[in-house]
């Protein structure tokens, strides 16, 4: 496969290309808490309903906006605009000109690097159906 996300700008990038990107960390499917008068944010182990907290993907990716609306879909255009997407988020590293790392699967040809390397959710979430208040969910983890 090219290294098509070093070749052109997002914008221009083809769906499958785009949603190829994804490294399925499964971070952006964390519930996060905002201090209203900081505007802060904090991590939380809360992961979306929809996520399979197994393989740190969402099990209803085409239908997600219907079971839950407020879920971002995440544009070229709003990457500017979110300012909680990891640190380690291929969209967001890609957008700053930056390479992907080692573990994404792009370049370790391997879905289980980004879970071998200790990135992804797995294995510390728990199901919002689950959690009850999120002020008690708060972790120390830089997203």
């Amino acid at each position: 496969m090219s290294r098509f996300w070093e070749e052109k700008p997002l914008e221009r990038m083809n769906r499958v290309e785009w949603e190829s990107l994804c490294d399925g960390c499964g971070k952006c499917c964390l519930n996060k808490l905002e201090d209203e008068e900081t505007g802060e944010v904090f991590a939380t182990n809360v992961a979306c309903r929809l996520l399979d907290r197994k393989h740190a993907q969402c099990m209803d990716y085409p239908n997600r906006k219907r079971h839950v609306p407020d879920c971002v879909r995440l544009t070229p255009a709003k990457l500017a605009t979110i300012d909680w997407l990891p640190k380690t988020c291929a969209y967001r590293l890609v957008a700053e000109g930056k390479p992907l790392y080692d573990w994404h699967y792009l370049i370790s040809g391997s879905r289980e690097t980004v879970h071998e390397a200790g990135i992804s959710t797995r294995g510390w979430t728990v199901s919002e159906n689950d959690a009850g208040e999120l002020e008690y969910h708060i972790v120390d983890r830089e997203l």
